[in-house]
């Protein structure tokens, strides 16, 4: 009798281990939230260009700085563009208020030079807050379409903010990865994939010329990926 409950309970037993093996196996290995996330943050930076539209430029009517809302949004009382200096400089002194930023060194990607930035009239410019996608391009490529809680979000997203080197800064301008790219060649892809994210985030387009520049730089480095980062 003991022998038979036995082999009852190990038949359970096995029926029980089969079906709970059936039941995860047609599980998904992770949840769609983070199925996503691991796409997104492995996804190859020429794969990510093909899925942007191409189109021509739209008109630069209306455009002003303002549409982008009213200068830096600030977080925790601190300011975005010394949260980008913060960020992006070593060496860093801070005022009393422990977010200005009044002295560092940056390492500028666009050039490679060593530049020491001190806080003041006529030294603060030495280093600027790059948008690495210009807010004239985007409102040229979409952006003009997005609310303008969107517009003040990509103007303020870390991932289109970089400390460079202030001329450089003012020679690029509002020109696109077409007209201008850092005159360091070993920063121009991650420079070109990271304009490729944010028009990626925002649901920009690029122009035909764009995408044959954007293409011959990332053709030198094809397994570039994107970059990620928290706006």
């Amino acid at each position: 009798m003991k022998e038979k409950q036995r082999r009852t309970f190990t038949i359970i037993i096995a029926v029980l281990a089969i079906c709970l093996g059936l039941f995860f196996s047609n599980q998904p290995p992770q949840s769609k939230v983070e199925s996503e996330q691991i796409s997104i943050n492995s996804e190859n930076a020429l794969v990510a260009l093909e899925k942007l539209q191409v189109k021509g430029r739209a008109p630069k009517t209306d455009y002003s700085r303002d549409q982008f809302g009213d200068g830096w949004d600030s977080l925790d009382g601190c300011d975005v563009r010394n949260l980008v200096l913060k960020r992006d400089l070593t060496e860093s002194k801070f005022d009393q208020d422990g977010c200005t930023v009044l002295s560092g060194k940056l390492h500028d990607p666009y050039s490679e030079k060593q530049i020491d930035f001190t806080k003041g009239e006529a030294t603060s410019q030495l280093v600027q807050i790059d948008h690495v996608v210009a807010l004239s391009d985007a409102w040229q490529k979409g952006a003009q379409d997005l609310s303008a809680q969107k517009r003040q979000e990509l103007a303020n997203d870390s991932l289109n903010l970089l400390a460079v080197d202030g001329k450089l800064n003012q020679q690029k301008s509002d020109s696109d990865a077409a007209s201008w790219l850092p005159p360091n060649k070993n920063y121009r892809c991650a420079y070109v994939a990271r304009q490729i994210a944010v028009k990626t985030k925002y649901l920009l387009w690029v122009t035909s010329a764009e995408y044959t520049a954007l293409k011959n730089v990332l053709q030198g480095c094809p397994d570039q990926v994107l970059p990620v980062e928290s706006g």
